[in-house]
């Protein structure tokens, strides 16, 4: 049955919550695609610095390496920089990775009021960290479009090769058991607050991250009202 479109807002301006491993990356294309907007991955941009080898990336690179969260400032003027310059978020945004801390969620509402787009929606992604730590074991990702695959769940047509255009995946230097042990303690520690900060802002909704990506997705529909 082909997708009623009629009720499509104009743009989707949302954040997308989970720890690692919990979809977001399998999660937000659909999100782009559906609502024509554009999807920040904070984790994308890092690395895209990364491999350009600015003083910001390998700054940036150190810290990711040891597991470890980028400064707020950092981030702050990545994304402020990204929601003015990208003609693409003129159709709404994904943010994805950020704000991972209350601070970080205060300055993104304060920079959004400023521009008159204020945030639509919060959803979470929910899941248990043992099942995290077998799913983020085996990802592949594809550097240049941030496409990722799993070598269990979702594995390329072509091992170790992108379905789409053919290139090299890679496994990410951060995702080992250790690093993510200290990520998943980063991120319990500094970004499960945010939820609460936006249950009280009445924009947050939870969706089960464990069900298949069919499901989630459909569970993220009908938290948009878009189902």
């Amino acid at each position: 049955m082909a997708q009623d479109l009629k009720h499509v807002p104009e743009s989707i301006r949302m954040v997308l919550i989970g720890p690692p491993g919990s979809g977001k990356g399998t999660q937000a294309p659909n999100l782009k695609e559906r609502f024509c907007a554009c999807h920040l991955a904070t984790g994308d941009m890092l690395r895209s610095q990364v491999a350009q080898k600015t003083e910001l990336g390998l700054e940036a690179k150190k810290i990711m390496d040891q597991g470890g969260l980028v400064s707020d400032e950092i981030m702050v003027s990545m994304i402020k920089h990204e929601l003015i310059t990208n003609p693409e978020c003129k159709s709404g945004f994904i943010l994805d990775g950020f704000p991972r801390t209350i601070p970080q969620a205060e300055k993104l509402d304060q920079m959004l009021a400023e521009q008159g787009r204020p945030l639509e929606k919060a959803v979470e992604l929910k899941i248990d960290d043992e099942l995290l730590v077998s799913r983020i074991t085996g990802r592949l990702v594809h550097p240049s479009s941030g496409r990722s695959y799993h070598k269990l769940f979702n594995p390329p047509k072509e091992d170790m090769k992108d379905d789409i255009t053919g290139e090299p995946l890679v496994q990410r230097s951060d995702d080992n058991a250790d690093a993510l042990k200290k990520r998943l303690g980063a991120y319990h520690e500094q970004t499960e607050p945010i939820v609460d900060f936006y249950k009280k802002t009445g924009i947050w909704s939870g969706v089960d991250a464990s069900q298949s990506p069919q499901t989630v997705w459909t569970d993220i529909l009908k938290c948009l009202g878009k189902n």
